[in-house]
């Protein structure tokens, strides 16, 4: 079990309100932040706009058949659910907590850090 709180923030209505391009991906904002979805499977993942390498705009890309997206400028590959760079590069991509829940999609941001909890 997940020490981790987040705060919570409703993206959308349902998965099938969000505006998917055809390569099962798309933009949405949440408190201010542009976070890239990607529906892999019929499951939805939250990770970083931009590349961490040259600040490719992830939803500009793909996503393989293994669950991993690729950068559109250099083809760096991260897995969805991890972030973990999966081609060799030592990267690693923001990933975020996403929830569908029965009156909508939120994704969550990790509060607290370091000294969360004592202050």
């Amino acid at each position: 079990m997940s020490n981790k709180k987040y705060q919570w923030f409703k993206i959308a209505e349902s998965s099938e309100a969000l505006n998917w391009q055809s390569n099962n991906m798309c933009v949405v904002e949440a408190d201010g932040k542009k976070i890239t979805l990607a529906k892999h499977q019929e499951k939805i993942f939250a990770v970083a706009y931009k590349c961490p390498h040259a600040s490719g705009i992830m939803a500009a890309g793909n996503i393989d058949s293994l669950g991993n997206i690729a950068c559109p400028l250099h083809r760096y590959k991260f897995n969805l659910a991890t972030g973990r760079n999966t081609t060799g590069e030592g990267y690693y991509l923001k990933t975020y907590a996403i929830e569908q829940k029965v009156d909508g999609v939120y994704i969550g941001f990790e509060v607290g850090g370091l000294f969360g909890g004592l202050f």
